[in-house]
């Protein structure tokens, strides 16, 4: 059973596209673009280079088929770090299932006494928003955790959106809540069932976020 922790009660947020864009709603009726939308711009250019390699028909189907097996690993997470996973209803997503099955075995151990899951954050000092994965420790240490699913291992050099991302919710944790998170952790299960960890600080990617916020702000 994993121990949870309330700190602070966090309003929730709506959502809403502007000119194709997701941006959350504040409390005060602000609307902050999501930390996805403001780095999307910093890997378009790699991914329409790979779109146009691959054509547009297969890059819609593997992109939709990532996204599908992505959301189900997430709600097996969330479900059994909410001490309330329903193992006839998930295993009926084998793959999902699986994938699950490697991340708990391997690194879900390592989390305990979580303060919030799947909740959405937003800072008034960077003017963005999202939705986190997990707040929780990871080995003892305050971290933010986000769970990623991949075909194939990914390499050091293609997260670095990852870790900036990360890095932006944990500034605005500590902006809502008081409360301060150093660590940055990303879990990444692959189809052959290998686990990567990656864990960062989050002090190294705060100048990449303030430039990625440039740049969105710079295309109007």
């Amino acid at each position: 059973m994993f121990n949870h922790v309330t700190t602070v009660e966090l309003p929730k947020l709506e959502t809403v596209n502007i000119d194709k864009k997701r941006f959350y709603v504040t409390p005060e009726g602000n609307k902050y673009p999501s930390i996805t939308t403001v780095l999307s711009g910093r890997s378009k250019q790699g991914l329409m280079e790979w779109r146009k390699r691959v054509g547009e028909d297969v890059a819609n189907h593997i992109a939709r088929t990532a996204a599908n097996r992505g959301t189900k690993v997430h709600h097996m997470c969330e479900d059994y770090l909410n001490n309330n996973f329903d193992e006839d209803k998930h295993k009926k997503d084998f793959l999902a299932y699986c994938l699950f099955g490697q991340l708990k075995n391997q690194s879900l151990k390592n989390i305990d006494n979580i303060h919030f899951q799947e909740v959405a954050l937003w800072s008034d000092k960077y003017k963005i928003a999202g939705r986190v994965d997990c707040i929780a420790e990871y080995n003892g240490k305050l971290s933010v955790i986000d769970f990623k699913t991949s075909s194939k291992p990914r390499k050091e050099e293609y997260n670095e959106n990852y870790y900036i991302q990360a890095s932006a919710y944990a500034e605005m944790h500590e902006e809502q809540t008081g409360t301060p998170i150093d660590q940055v952790v990303i879990l990444v299960v692959t189809e052959d069932g290998t686990v990567q960890e990656f864990v960062k600080q989050k002090q190294t990617y705060l100048p990449k976020l303030e430039e990625a916020i440039v740049a969105f702000n710079s295309k109007g």
